[in-house]
Formats: structure tokens, sequence, C-alpha cells
């Protein structure tokens, strides 16, 4: 499920929807695609400053938690302020490497040299017309060596009907990652719920990428 405001359409129009779902998944562990994206840095030397991470609809924060108990820097971005302030009071964060922005993917800018961008579940709620954009943003951002990890939908999802929705083939999720080395691509698809109990048809590519050097 996404934690960024979206455009009108989105199945998240309303305040009390996005409150609905941090009630929802609150106490959630974190996603597996960042585990496994911990877990391939973890395999790595260690560096002498703590690695740089940006959260991307990060929520109330069940990735950054996570990131932040690792002993990760984290700037944490999400379009509801409600996220933002819910995330900042959790007991369990550490302020000190903490960094939060409320912006929409439209007006999103990225600081360079970042380890890691972490997406669960947001970027296709990004409007097709700024994905591009968007997309090229996040790549310029990352280090070579830095990785992405995150979802995006695939085009047979029962939202790909939503016009203010980005989706993808797999062909175009192939493109998107020319310029990284792919990890984990695990393409899911299935019918299911969503975090509020609606049913839902899942069409999902949940990936680890490593940006190569230019």
């Amino acid at each position: 499920m996404p934690d960024l405001q979206t455009s009108s359409g989105s199945p998240f129009q309303s305040s009390q929807r996005w409150a609905d779902y941090y009630n929802a998944v609150a106490g959630r562990p974190p996603r597996d695609t960042l585990i496994k994206a911990l877990e391939q840095f973890d395999s790595e030397p260690f560096p002498d400053s703590p690695r740089f991470a940006v959260d991307l609809g990060c929520g109330d924060g069940r990735d950054t938690v996570e990131l932040l108990q690792r002993g990760w820097r984290v700037l944490g971005i999400d379009g509801e302020a409600e996220a933002i302030a819910r995330l900042r009071d959790r007991p369990d964060v550490d302020l000190t490497h903490l960094e939060t922005q409320v912006i929409r993917f439209e007006a999103l800018t990225l600081p360079h040299s970042v380890d890691l961008m972490n997406a669960s579940f947001c970027l296709p709620f990004c409007p097709p017309e700024h994905f591009a954009t968007l997309w090229e943003t996040i790549v310029t951002a990352l280090k070579p060596g830095g990785r992405f990890c995150g979802q995006l939908f695939g085009d047979r999802d029962s939202w790909a009907t939503i016009p203010t929705m980005t989706h993808h083939t797999r062909s175009q999720v192939e493109n998107l990652l020319r310029s990284f080395e792919v990890e984990w691509l695990n393409e899911e698809e299935h019918p299911g719920k969503t975090a509020l109990n609606e049913d839902k048809y899942w069409h999902l590519f949940h990936i680890v990428a490593r940006r190569k050097s230019p």
C-alpha cells in the first residue's frame, strides 16, 4: 500500500483514508525489499561514516525505523503531513539521524550521493505525466554502487485503469532498470486484499537493484 498523497482519482483521496491506512498498518515489520537490500549492503565493507538513505513514501516509518536502528542516516519523505507527524512521534525513532520532508512527487528534488533509495509501494502513485522525471531524479541521486529497492505496479493490476496512477509492463520495468545491476526482481500476480481489507487484484514487481558506474 502507498504512503504518498496522490492526485484526484487515487484510491486514497482523503485525509481520513490515509489515517485509516496508517492505523491499519501500524506495527508491521519492514518490507522484504528493504531487508534484501540491507543484506546486500551488509556483505560489503562497512564505510567510515553512516550510510545515507532516502525513504520515499515513508508513511509512519516501518522502513525508516529499521534503517535508523541499523545506524543509517535517513531522509523520510511523504506527501502527507500526518505521516511525517506520526513518524516523528514514534517512541522507537531516534531523531538524531532523521530528516523529514512533506512534498509531492511533482515537486520532488533529492540530494546527491544517496546510498539507498527505498520506495515501498509508493511510485505507482506518481501521475504518469511526471513519472519519467521522477525516475530520472531517483537514478541521478544514487551514487554508483547505491541501491534502489521498492515496488512498481504491473499493467494487469486492478488499479491500472486509474488514470492518475502509473503502471508498467515487465519490459518497461526492465528498461527502467537498465542503469542498474538487478539483484532481485520478483513479479507477483494474484487476487487479494488491500490493507483496508478491500478486494484487489495485485500485479507487482518487487525490486532490489544496484546502480552501475556511469
